[in-house]
This record gives structure tokens, sequence and C-alpha cells, in this order.
């Protein structure tokens, strides 16, 4: 794919009003959803609960893309149909992530190193054919006494950049993801003091490797209070400091951001995202790549009925509406208790 192709994808992803829906959950990420429903992590039951989602009637008004995982997209729907093509016939666009997880790095307590760049070459062109046009990494970052440390920021970063470069190369967009974790009593301060330093190795590193900036997408934290902060930054003072924070370090050249919602529930993560666009313009479209935060409201409705699937789905389109108004800047909380 040249880099005009890619940009096109890049700018599809984050088109006006749309934004990314995160179904990458891991094995044991999502037995732990299912827990909190009683249902057993099954193979069939995984593939009934995404189909369910990827199925839901006018969903591409909202949804531009959706992040796969390497079981998810090898399932088909119960019609036979294989779910990239479930995804693009409704002009939706898939993708998968790559990396192999978050693991200890040697020498450094309490910091992660992400895995998964050997034979990724390879897994890259196996996933475009069989549907994918984009990818997602991500490195995960802790604030805690003494960290992040400059080699732990490095690494990831390092990383990051050769994984894109090598999406790139066999015709997939990147999406960039280094996470700073919103565990821990920091201040909103301190994440944006953390969060400025990763982004900036981060871009750095993408130069070095020759990454294409316009073909890239970037799917960073929002500079937010840690968990256990005595004080929580409200939804204004999130708004200023992320939007802040990319103004000084992410070039023009990205067309999108696509925020994590990285353990928000669902209303805070659409509330902040409506915030910051509500400042005004910005050099990139603001958008949103929600895991949790869109299908947490689906999971509770669903149950594993299939009785209930109608109303699960639902669930997930007035989920998604309503970040499509905060993707302009106009979501209110009274929208939540509004009809579909």
């Amino acid at each position: 794919m040249r880099p005009k192709e890619l940009e096109s994808v890049a700018r599809s992803l984050v088109e006006e009003g749309k934004g990314i829906l995160a179904a990458d959950e891991s094995s044991p990420t999502i037995e732990k959803r299912f827990k909190s429903i009683d249902l057993p992590s099954s193979e069939e039951n995984r593939r009934a609960y995404r189909e369910l989602l990827f199925t839901t009637p006018g969903s591409s008004e909202f949804i531009s893309g959706v992040i796969l995982f390497d079981e998810t997209i090898r399932q088909k729907a119960k019609d036979g149909t294989p779910f990239p093509e479930v995804l693009s016939r409704q002009g939706i666009v898939p993708g998968i992530k790559v990396d192999n997880g978050a693991k200890s790095l040697a020498g450094f307590p309490g910091e992660k190193i992400t895995e998964g760049l050997d034979g990724l070459r390879e897994r890259l062109s196996e996933y475009r054919e069989m549907g994918a046009r984009f990818a997602k990494w991500r490195a995960v970052i802790a604030i805690g006494d003494g960290i992040p440390t400059a080699c732990c920021l490095k690494a990831n970063a390092h990383a990051l950049a050769r994984y894109a470069a090598l999406c790139q190369e066999t015709g997939l967009v990147p999406i960039v993801e280094p996470e700073v974790l919103m565990d821990g009593p920091h201040t909103i301060e301190r994440c944006e003091e953390v969060t400025t330093a990763a982004l900036d190795l981060v871009f750095s590193e993408l130069l070095e490797h020759r990454v294409p900036l316009e073909g890239t997408l970037l799917k960073p934290n929002m500079v937010l209070s840690g968990k256990e902060c005595p004080k929580q930054a409200d939804a204004a003072s999130v708004a200023r400091a992320t939007v802040r924070t990319l103004r000084r370090v992410v070039p023009s050249a990205v067309p999108g951001i696509v925020f994590l919602s990285g353990g928000q529930s669902p209303e805070q993560a659409t509330l902040n995202l409506s915030a910051m666009n509500a400042l005004g313009r910005h050099p990139w479209e603001l958008s949103f790549s929600y895991g949790r935060a869109l299908q947490e409201p689906v999971l509770k409705e669903w149950k594993g009925d299939p009785a209930r699937v109608g109303v699960a789905q639902k669930a997930f389109y007035h989920r998604a509406k309503l970040n499509n108004a905060a993707r302009f800047g106009k979501y209110t909380k009274e929208m939540e208790a509004t009809a579909t």
C-alpha cells in the first residue's frame, strides 16, 4: 500500500463523528468480562458476543473500525461469513491487535516491555490477506516510586516504532498505543509529565524509523489523576491538560488521536472526550478507540442470553451514539437516559 493509501485509511478511521471499537481483548481479559455476567468464556460464547457487536444495526453511523483479536479475525458469523467481511460490508474497517502482551522488563522492577516483534512481518502479511487494514500495538507505562525510568520509556518507544515501520511496509496503518496507566495515587500533573515524556520519545523514534506520520494514528491515555489520588481532576481539567500535552509533542501530520478509555467508566470517558472537543478546533481529529467504555453496558444487557441480543445491540448503538456526540463536544450526562 502506497503512502497516500495508508493516509486514506487512517483518515477514514477518524472520520468526523466516528470512532473505533476495540474488541481485541485477550483470552484472560474476555474471561474476566464474562465472569461479571456469570458466563463461561468458551470459544462459541466469545464468537456469539463478537457477532452481536459486529452486526448491530446502524452502528456504522458511529463506528469507523474494529480492532480484532487473533482468534476473532479467524472466526465467522452464523451464516459462514468471516468477521472481517461482515465488517467491510458495512463500511467498517477491520483491524488487528498484533503485540504479544506486556511482560516484565528485565532488571527494572515494576516496569513492562511489550513483546511480539519476532515474526511480526510474516504475521502482518497473513492478517492483511485476511482483510485487516490497520493494526494496534500497546505499550504499558506505570507511574510509581522512581518509575517510569528512561530505559523503560526508550525501550517501549523503540518497539512501537519498529512495529509501525513493519505495518506500513506490509500495507497496514499502525495505531501506536503508549498507555500511561491510571493505577496509583499520582496527581494529574505527574500524569501530564510522564505522558509528555513518553509521547516525545515515541515520535522521535517514529521519525528515526522513517515512519510517515500521515499514515499513522496515535492511541494515548487521557491525562488523568491516578485512581487513588485524593484529588480527582474534573472533565474540564482533564481536557485542558490532555490537549496541552498533545499540542506540545504530537506533530500535526498525524491525522487523528483515538483515545483509550483506560479504566474509566463509560460515562467518564465520553464526558472527557466531549470536553476536549468542546475546546475548539485541533490540529488532529480527537476520537475514541474504546473497549470496555463501549462494551460494559452491552454485556450487562446481553448476559449471554440469545433472546437478549436485540436489547444488547440497542445498548451498543446508544453508547456509540453518545460518543458520536462527544466527537462534536456536545455530549451531556442527560443524554444517558435518552431513549435509543
